[in-house]
């Protein structure tokens, strides 16, 4: 959509989508923004849906989801976690983790990921 000096704006329409498995389709958001410091991904996942069960202890990387529309769960070492849009969840690398979609509408949700030694500092305590 857009780019200036020092960032670049795309809408939801403009990026790269891929069909995934458990009726979900991923839309890739890090490559179009340039980012190059983190993971970042919107997945939209469709009626009885869910992401790949999984962890980051290869890549260890410390993840964010964050429900955006819809509700759905957060599946965490086999424990259910309700998640309605608004929620949000940070997993360390060696926990196992799906959202799963057991509502009659779509879900969509961010999933952010970053090496957990990344060397990141808050600057302050609002950050």
């Amino acid at each position: 959509m857009a780019e200036g000096d020092g960032f670049t704006i795309k809408r939801r329409e403009e990026l790269e989508s891929m069909e995934g498995s458990g009726n979900c389709t991923w839309h890739l958001v890090r490559r179009p923004l340039g980012v190059e410091a983190f993971g970042i991904n919107m997945v939209e996942i469709g009626p009885g849906g869910q992401i790949p069960q999984h962890t980051e202890e290869g890549s260890g990387q410390i993840e964010v989801f964050a429900i955006l529309e819809g509700e759905g769960k957060f599946r965490l070492n086999g424990s259910d976690h309700e998640a309605p849009a608004g929620t949000f969840v940070r997993m360390d690398p060696d926990v196992n983790r799906t959202i799963v979609n057991d509502s009659d509408a779509p879900l969509t949700a961010l999933l952010i990921g970053v090496p957990a030694d990344s060397g990141y500092t808050a600057g302050s305590d609002w950050l």
